[in-house]
Order: C-alpha cells, then sequence, then structure tokens
C-alpha cells in the first residue's frame, strides 16, 4: 500500500470521510423531493445531524482523549456507514442522518485534536489547520457535486459509492501513527466536567474569542446553506439537484482559497484581526437581498467562501493552543463542537420555524447577514476591552 507521511494521510483520510459526509446531505435531499416530504424537511434533517454534536459532547471529547485518536477516526467512520445503511434500507431520512452525525461528532475531536501531536510548533499547527480545513472546503465542494450528480442518476449508487469511500477513509486512518492515550480520562463526572472545561476555555480570552467567532461562522454559514437551496429555484429557476450542488460549491471553493492563504495573512498571535473578515462576510450575504443573476451570485458566494475561510483557520488553531495547555485537545475540541453545532441548530431551527410560519427567503437572508455582523460586533468589543487588562493584546489587534 501506498505509504503516506502522517500529516497528508490524516489530510487524505479526512477529504474522503468529508467527501462522503456531503454527498449524503444531496442524497437525503434527492430521497426527501422522491417520497414527497414538506419543504421544511431538509433543514429539519440538518437539525438532527446537529443535535447529536449537542447532546454527546461531555463524552466525546474525553473518548478522543483516553483513546488512541486515530482509532477513535475509524470508529467515527463506521458509525457514519451505519447511517449509510439506514438509508439503504428505507429507514426516515431525519433517522438516517442523525446517526451519520453521531459519527460525526466521533470523528470530529480526534482529527482536530491530533494535530498539535503530528505538529512541533505554532507555525506549524497553523499550517496543518489551514492544510486540513482546505481539505475539508475541497471535499465539501467535490462531495456536494458529486452527491447531486449521482443521486440524480441513482439513489442506490450514490449510497454505494459513499460505503466503499468510508471504506478508503478507514484504510487510509491505519497509517497515522497511534499517539498514547490518556487512560486516566473517564466518563463518571463527564458533564460536570464537560461544564468546567467550558468555563476554562470561555475564561481566556483567546480560546473564548475563537468560541464566539467560530460558532457565529459555522451558523451563519449553515443557514445561508438551506437559503441557497430555496433561493435557487425561487430567483433563478434552477430546480436540478446538480446544478444546486455546483452552486453551493462555489462557497466551498472560496473557503478552501481562504484556508491556503490564511497563513500569509494572520498568524496566532494576532487572530483578532479576523474580525474585519467576518463584517466584510456578513456585508457580502446580506448583498444576496439585491442580487437576482447567477452570475453575480456565483461571484459573491465565491467571495463569502474566501472570506470565510480567513476568518475561521486562525481561530481553530488559536483554540487548539489553549486546549493543549489547560483542558486536553480532545476535550477542547469537543466544546468548539458543543459551540458551533449549538449555534448552527439555533440558527437552522430558526429558520426551519420560519419556513413553516411563511417567511420570505430574503427576509431570512437579512436576518443571517445582521446576526454574524453583531456577533463580529460582539468580538470587535470583546477584544478591543481586552486591551485594556493585557498590554500585548493592542499588538496582536493591528
Amino acid at each position: 500500500m501506498l505509504r503516506l507521511s502522517p500529516l497528508k494521510a490524516l489530510f487524505t483520510a479526512q477529504f474522503l470521510s468529508a467527501f462522503v459526509d456531503n454527498m449524503i446531505l444531496f442524497i437525503v435531499l434527492a430521497i426527501i423531493n422522491r417520497d414527497g416530504y414538506p419543504d421544511y424537511y431538509l433543514p429539519f434533517v440538518q437539525s438532527t445531524f446537529l443535535v447529536s454534536y449537542i447532546v454527546l459532547s461531555p463524552w466525546v471529547g474525553r473518548f478522543a482523549d483516553r483513546k488512541t485518536k486515530s482509532e477513535v477516526l475509524i470508529i467515527g467512520n463506521i458509525v457514519k456507514a451505519g447511517g449509510v445503511l439506514l438509508l439503504f434500507a428505507g429507514c426516515n431520512p431525519a433517522l438516517s442522518y442523525a446517526a451519520v452525525g453521531l459519527g460525526a461528532v466521533i470523528y470530529s475531536p480526534a482529527k482536530y485534536g491530533i494535530l498539535p501531536f503530528l505538529t512541533r510548533n505554532e507555525d506549524e499547527l497553523l499550517r496543518a489547520n489551514s492544510g486540513l480545513e482546505s481539505y475539508t472546503i475541497l471535499a465539501i465542494l467535490t462531495g456536494s457535486v458529486a452527491g447531486g450528480m449521482l443521486s440524480d442518476l441513482s439513489v442506490s449508487l450514490a449510497l454505494s459509492a459513499c460505503l466503499v469511500l468510508y471504506g478508503a477513509s478507514i484504510a487510509v486512518n491505519t497509517m497515522i501513527p497511534k499517539n498514547p492515550g490518556n487512560r486516566s480520562v473517564g466518563y463518571r463526572h463527564a458533564i460536570g466536567e464537560f461544564y468546567a472545561d467550558i468555563v476554562t476555555l470561555l475564561r481566556n480570552p483567546q480560546s473564548h474569542y475563537s468560541l464566539i467567532g467560530s460558532g457565529s461562522f459555522w451558523l451563519a454559514s449553515a443557514v445561508l446553506r438551506m437559503i441557497i437551496f430555496a433561493w435557487v429555484p425561487l430567483m433563478l429557476g434552477i430546480t436540478s439537484g446538480t446544478s444546486i450542488s455546483l452552486i453551493i460549491a462555489v462557497t466551498g471553493v472560496g473557503i478552501a482559497v481562504g484556508a491556503a492563504v490564511t497563513p500569509y495573512l494572520i498568524t496566532i498571535k494576532n487572530y483578532h484581526r479576523t474580525v474585519w473578515f467576518g463584517y466584510a462576510m456578513g456585508g457580502c450575504i446580506l448583498t444576496f437581498l439585491l442580487i437576482g443573476s447567477l452570475h453575480t451570485a456565483i461571484v459573491f458566494l465565491l467571495l463569502i467562501g474566501v472570506l470565510g475561510g480567513i476568518y475561521i483557520v486562525p481561530m481553530n488553531a488559536a483554540l487548539q493552543q489553549v486546549g493543549q495547555r489547560t483542558v486536553g485537545e480532545g476535550k477542547t475540541i469537543a466544546v468548539q463542537n458543543f459551540f458551533e453545532n449549538s449555534f448552527m441548530c439555533l440558527g437552522v431551527g430558526l429558520y426551519t420555524f420560519a419556513v413553516q410560519k411563511g417567511v420570505t427567503v430574503h427576509n431570512a437572508i437579512g436576518a443571517t447577514g445582521a446576526v454574524l455582523l453583531l456577533c463580529v460586533s460582539y468580538l470587535l468589543i470583546y477584544s478591543k476591552l481586552g486591551k485594556k487588562t493585557d498590554p500585548q493584546a493592542e499588538d496582536r489587534f493591528r
């Protein structure tokens, strides 16, 4: 078998796994359309995926820190494959996608938590985060397109491809070095300790900023994705699953570009600079109140992606740096997952409720952009206040 370096093995395994994760969303969309589910069912299905992260967060971080992280990655993929088998068996899409979410919540703390083990300093850690984010976004891009195309041809063919690719990801995971797990980490007091981990990370200015910042990014991204599913047929008259997946994938291209250029623009030491890219991202979302053509939409989706990539990558690296020296890498990522998915679940849940109540797509776009701008404004104010107690914060903020 071809041997890969540890980081390349992680990137490859993550690409394959994330590729399938994003295929499945479009397969579920095809099933929903085929079986005549109501309009609000897709965001409802997305919510079941997110709930897995929220409910299981106190335990999965400890699971990732207690066990060898490469083994945790394998277990996560096996559980995701179980969700695909449920779809094959004709189970309810929400239940099946929740099972995929269960696998994803197991997988996530390990994929990020192993990075400090595979890198030697903060510069390498930032570059590794950039690389992992780039591979993930590339997987979102290509997986969304593949999911849309294959599900248009045959749902069974698309599901079969998912199982094969999850198997390939498991095989590549075996090339990742086995970091020593911490057997002293237990589960008995997981909820209380998880709350203590949250308090610890929120009291640290760097991790506080990262948790709120990354949560706001994924809230806006998740809701915008649901909105685009409705906006494209309404404003552009496009209904093909393949075409919609290609349009949505443009944002993924932008995020990959943004993640790739981030190390040249921002370091962990000046992570506060991300606020300006957050403001720009929020402004671009609001432009969809005025857009009415395909070409303009593609340009702004690409720009939203680039700005979002630069906004999120430094936050991930800054949070992992704090987590490594405080509560532990896996538990830190579990807290991050809890925040991000709570934000996303809140956003998608409110959007689902709004659709049921007949709120227009344009009003939903305006609300999404406004919420992101409010969150970024909070980060700006928080950073300014931090300068009064941390003399070095001024240099980091410039």
